[in-house]
């Protein structure tokens, strides 16, 4: 997310929120070795990578791949920057990358915010090679805003996160196709409705 969504008055950091550690931080470690289970080859992209917490695990468990983030917001960039990662400043709508520059593309929590989402994803398709992976993963709003007051996390409870849309299986898949994407697996956590916090979809890259 960035670093203070839809509210200028309240800042939230995805860093300072790992740091607390307990729940969160597990589910949130969860979350990303589920995703990272689906990705194929050794050209990675993180694809509004935030402060970059996810794109340095990645980084960590596979030393020897071609692996870089970007994003469109500076503080989020500088952060990245702070702790060494490979990030650069870029429009989801206009990646700076040839056709199939990548072998799996992670869009994590971020579609939920865009007002184009179909150009952005659309634009990960071009950058993905033919067979190739795009992980897509959003929240269930209404499911995190009760966990998080059931563990007591009443700021972020309150916080608004600027979300535009809450997606569904469905409509993602039906938008990911539209964008030449076929949608091949789509995975609940951490359980089934109704106690699913996120939806993970395992896009495959459809022959040009």
């Amino acid at each position: 997310m960035p670093v203070t969504a839809g509210r200028r008055d309240v800042e939230i950091s995805q860093r300072g929120q790992y740091a607390k550690g307990g729940v969160g931080r597990r589910y949130w470690d969860y979350r990303d070795e589920v995703a990272f289970r689906h990705i194929v080859g050794t050209r990675i992209l993180d694809a509004g990578c935030g402060e970059g917490v996810t794109l340095e695990k990645l980084l960590r468990r596979m030393p020897d791949a071609r692996i870089e983030g970007v994003d469109v917001d500076e503080a989020n960039i500088a952060i990245c920057h702070e702790h060494g990662l490979p990030v650069h400043r870029a429009d989801l709508n206009t990646l700076p990358y040839p056709d199939s520059s990548f072998d799996t593309c992670l869009f994590m929590e971020v579609i939920e915010h865009l007002d184009q989402p179909e150009t952005a994803l659309a634009e990960l398709a071009r950058v993905t090679r033919p067979g190739g992976r795009i992980l897509v993963i959003y929240p269930v709003d209404w499911a995190m805003r009760l966990a998080r007051v059931v563990c007591l996390r009443w700021m972020e409870a309150r916080f608004d996160p600027g979300h535009l849309r809450q997606w569904t299986r469905r409509g993602l898949g039906r938008l990911m196709r539209s964008c030449g994407i076929a949608p091949i697996r789509h995975v609940c956590l951490p359980f089934w409705p109704p106690f699913m916090l996120h939806g993970l979809v395992v896009g495959e890259r459809t022959e040009s």
